[in-house]
């Protein structure tokens, strides 16, 4: 790709936020609920949002959301499942419309909107697609998520899906699986994991919009190093493209997600400084602290 006067910006989260697990490391130990959105946002960018897929958040908690971050953070909430999966695109739009206009609330915290589509939506449904998107308002940012293995072979309705996306302005979502199904499961998240996450071959497609990334990686954070490194020298690509990039980093369960969110940002960093820096965790931060205070 050529080079972009202007590099484009790095948005790089996880999946969850609410995540107690974290406490310790990502947030503070005595961290609460309430406390974890603000907490994640002095290190990370984006996150993803799923609890969207199965029903919509008051609004008094989007404009709280809005409040707990600061300015350029982004949120990509998910399709609710009764557009995407139950009616597949069609005859939704009361359940679209309420959608939107609850993520209107986060007018300048908005990501790109994740439209997961099911591993039935095909080739054949592609008209669905063309009708749903032309129908959104003007400016919306979208990543659309496939899983059909129409889409994965490099034929016609691959080729067509791309194309349609492209015209549209929408980007096509990446879903890497690849690194969670590369070896035998070391422990009982991985055989869950290898049971529900589609094994689908790589893509790494920019179609319109910001570049839009979920990777799932493993447990042991380190052994994903190989597999991150692929995404290092893409994103990095389309970073002096000057593309935007939304990132997100997923493990087994999520435990381990923020540590290899860190290992990505570590090695994108050694290869395209104008990353940044990230910030320290939190919780960590506060153990650096307590164990110097013991020493005096």
């Amino acid at each position: 790709m050529p080079t972009s006067a202007i590099p484009g910006r790095l948005h790089l989260g996880c999946p969850v936020w609410a995540f107690p697990g974290w406490r310790g490391t990502l947030y503070t130990r005595d961290a609460r609920r309430e406390d974890f959105l603000s907490q994640y946002a002095r290190v990370f960018g984006a996150v993803e949002g799923n609890a969207t897929f199965y029903g919509l958040p008051a609004e008094d908690t989007v404009r709280r959301w809005c409040a707990e971050t600061p300015p350029g953070f982004r949120f990509s909430f998910k399709f609710p499942r009764a557009v995407t999966h139950d009616a597949k695109l069609v005859g939704a739009d009361r359940e679209r419309d309420a959608f939107l206009a609850r993520m209107a609330l986060l007018p300048d915290r908005l990501g790109p909107l994740l439209l997961q589509l099911g591993p039935n939506f095909g080739a054949r449904d592609l008209p669905a697609l063309d009708r749903f998107l032309r129908e959104l308002p003007h400016g919306l940012a979208i990543a659309v998520e496939v899983r059909h293995p129409d889409f994965h072979d490099e034929g016609p309705g691959e080729r067509a899906l791309d194309a349609l996306l492209a015209e549209r302005g929408a980007a096509r979502g990446n879903f890497d699986t690849r690194d969670v199904f590369a070896g035998p499961a070391a422990d009982a998240a991985t055989v869950t994991a290898q049971d529900r996450k589609p094994r689908l071959p790589r893509r790494a497609t920019h179609t319109a919009g910001p570049a839009f990334v979920r990777f799932v990686g493993r447990n042991t954070v380190d052994d994903s190093a190989p597999a991150l490194a692929f995404w290092v020298e893409r994103v990095a690509s389309w970073l002096g493209a000057g593309i935007d990039v939304h990132f997100f980093t997923h493990t087994p369960d999520d435990a381990m997600a923020p540590e290899l969110a860190r290992l990505f940002h570590r090695l994108l960093a050694a290869r395209w400084p104008g990353v940044g820096p990230l910030a320290p965790f939190p919780g960590e931060a506060e153990r650096s602290r307590t164990g110097q205070g013991r020493l005096f």
